[in-house]
């Protein structure tokens, strides 16, 4: 078969289902998705794979965690020797510079963690001797990936490093620091690693920016900031935990943060306040219409129903109502529930 395998939350399948479908028509690349809720991935079947995975880049998808370029699927696996099986599927592949195996983050998926660990450890030798695998990890060249979906269910892939996740899963493994003010932290830590290049963190978020933080209480997203030596205007009714005011970064004013606005423009807005999506939207827009930030970071919280096409909505309505081009992109992050995390910044 051909087609792209993508990786996702779990119980996020037909939000992803149907992102694919509408972008892959718009690439007019004929296809079908095909899922079950809860298996934490999607396929989506074409004969255009290669061109769909270069029409559908992953920092653009939303709702997936990991983007693969199906090579072969292969559904009744012999447990005794599933080597053989994926040798003969990638007869006439180049050489590639790493191989990954995986599995979906789910609660069918998650029991084939060992099966992963030691497979891949068989399978690595199997594939330099083949000539299918460098001897030491080469970016430069495509990574293998195999996906069990199942114990004798598994799909070969291939990932343009350039163009996917760089974490096992596409999740990255993020701790939470002792003096963490809240779990909330790890969003935007996420946040700045998924949605943006290593050059555009270095571009965009230098020391002595300036930024306001809107519901900011208890501060775990203040906090962030001030890690990477920006200065925050934090913005809530509610108290900041003390060591976050103590850094010598942090501004505490005590207001709503939907009708708060800077004195002057800022470098930087995040906010993660629980909100109507497209309240939300519609405030964040006001930001860039009036011109109080130039890049901003912030979270929709999703309806239980209709998720994609709410999705859909609140952002067209922010980028209609900003008054400008702005460049966006949107990840459902792995720390993220019910929600999406956006970065919105100008066109360059």
């Amino acid at each position: 078969m051909s087609g792209l395998l993508c990786l996702c939350r779990q119980g996020f399948e037909p939000e992803l289902a149907a992102e694919l479908s509408e972008r892959a028509a718009y690439a007019n690349v004929a296809g079908y998705a095909r899922t079950q809720r809860n298996d934490g991935y999607v396929v989506f079947v074409t004969e255009e794979g290669a061109a769909l995975s270069k029409a559908l880049s992953w920092r653009s998808l939303i709702f997936a965690r990991q983007k693969l370029q199906v090579l072969a699927e292969l559904p009744q696996l012999d447990a005794a020797d599933r080597i053989t099986p994926i040798i003969a599927a990638l007869q006439g592949q180049q050489r590639f510079g790493d191989m990954w195996v995986e599995h979906p983050d789910s609660d069918e998926g998650k029991p084939l963690a060992g099966l992963a660990r030691a497979f891949g450890n068989a399978l690595r030798p199997a594939l330099r001797k083949a000539g299918l695998l460098t001897d030491k990890p080469n970016t430069g060249l495509p990574r293998l990936h195999i996906v069990f979906v199942d114990g004798r269910h598994a799909f070969v892939c291939v990932a343009d490093t350039r163009d996917s996740a760089p974490w096992p899963l596409g999740i990255p493994r993020l701790k939470l620091l002792p003096d963490a003010p809240s779990r909330s932290a790890l969003k935007l830590d996420e946040a700045l690693l998924t949605l943006m290049t290593p050059d555009e963190r270095e571009l965009l978020v230098k020391p002595g920016m300036r930024a306001a933080d809107l519901g900011a209480a208890p501060g775990g997203w203040t906090w962030v900031l001030t890690r990477q030596h920006v200065k925050v205007i934090s913005v809530d009714n509610g108290p900041l935990r003390e060591h976050v005011l103590e850094t010598g970064l942090v501004e505490h004013l005590r207001a709503d943060g939907f009708h708060w606005q800077p004195e002057t423009p800022l470098d930087w807005m995040v906010c993660d306040m629980v909100e109507q999506p497209r309240r939300v939207a519609e405030r964040m827009a006001t930001w860039f219409r009036e011109g109080w930030c130039k890049h901003a970071i912030f979270n929709l919280k999703l309806p239980m129903k209709k998720r994609w096409d709410e999705t859909r909505l609140c952002l067209e309505l922010f980028q209609e109502q900003a008054g400008k081009p702005l460049h966006l992109r949107a990840k459902q992050l792995y720390h993220d529930r019910e929600e999406i995390t956006v970065l919105a910044s100008p066109l360059r």
